[in-house]
């Protein structure tokens, strides 16, 4: 091949690239984004307008209405769905088990990336292998033993349960960060009198600061999510219901409109998408920071 053919294969193969890669970013935004705005343009519809029009995509100015919304979020004693107090729910167990998860999974991951013991490489694989295990598998089991502690239809005992489904996974993205981190900081530390428990609190977590985002992050959206276990364990309290229970009933609901339950679906949704944004930059270094070791 000629110099010049050879040139002209890798300008033609730039430009069909260069062209291929955005027709796919389009394509990946258009199926992504399209349907969390139809879900959005029919929590602000009105009922009857819907049904005149259920493949409109767009809402005219005289028939936006926030009256979903209001149904939503007012109290069940008010007429309405109560997902007020759902939010709180959620909020309450998702950030408690984000809490507890962090306060487990740090000295795990240092263990595991820090200290040489028999089988530490083998440790980090056995944490994965939780995931093997279907989460209806561990249901019943774990409703048994809770029940017997009383925390069966309690918000506490389902941020315990949603601990024990994320730490394995919380110190694996952990100890992928910290093995980056170079021994020498430590030593330093130690030089200057720290013991290895200051060496975590003062050098370790400051350094660690974006796995950490990344990692609560994580465990945050999934507590947010989950339905499975929250159903399990608080069915037969609807006033400890989370968001997810709360948008389950609305499904159910045979006289709730469409428009009511995209409301609904909006409202759960929103928060995550507000907090991802908002650490974006975080959960990016964090993810990508321990794919190469220093």
């Amino acid at each position: 091949m000629t110099r010049k053919a050879a040139l002209t294969r890798a300008r033609f193969e730039e430009r069909f690239f260069g062209v291929a890669r955005w027709c796919v970013i389009a394509f990946l935004a258009v199926i992504t984004v399209l349907p969390f705005y139809y879900m959005l343009l029919l929590s602000v519809k009105p009922i009857d307008a819907l049904l005149l029009d259920p493949g409109s995509l767009w809402v005219s100015a005289r028939d936006l209405t926030l009256d979903t919304y209001r149904n939503v979020l007012k109290s069940s004693d008010a007429g309405g769905q109560g997902f007020l107090g759902f939010l709180a729910n959620s909020a309450l167990v998702s950030l408690g088990t984000v809490a507890l998860t962090l306060v487990a999974a740090v000295p795990g991951a240092y263990a595991v990336s820090r200290l040489k013991f028999f089988g530490h490489r083998q440790v980090s694989a056995l944490f994965l292998a939780v995931y093997l295990f279907p989460a209806t598998l561990l249901a019943v089991p774990l409703f048994v033993i809770f029940a017997r502690l009383g925390l069966s239809s309690s918000l506490v005992g389902l941020a315990v349960v949603y601990v024990a489904q994320t730490v394995p996974v919380s110190i694996y993205m952990l100890k992928n960060y910290l093995v980056t981190i170079p021994y020498s900081v430590e030593e330093a530390a130690a030089l200057d009198g720290c013991s290895r428990l200051q060496t975590l609190r003062k050098v370790i977590l400051p350094l660690a600061l974006p796995s950490l985002m990344a990692t609560g992050l994580y465990v945050f959206m999934i507590a947010w999510n989950e339905f499975l276990f929250a159903l399990l364990f608080l069915a037969a309290s609807p006033g400890k219901w989370t968001v997810s229970l709360g948008l389950a009933q609305l499904s159910n609901g045979i006289e709730v409109p469409k428009t009511v339950l995209m409301a609904g679906s909006v409202v759960l949704t929103v928060p995550v998408v507000l907090l991802f944004f908002a650490a974006e930059r975080l959960l990016t270094e964090g993810l990508t920071s321990g794919a190469d070791k220093s």
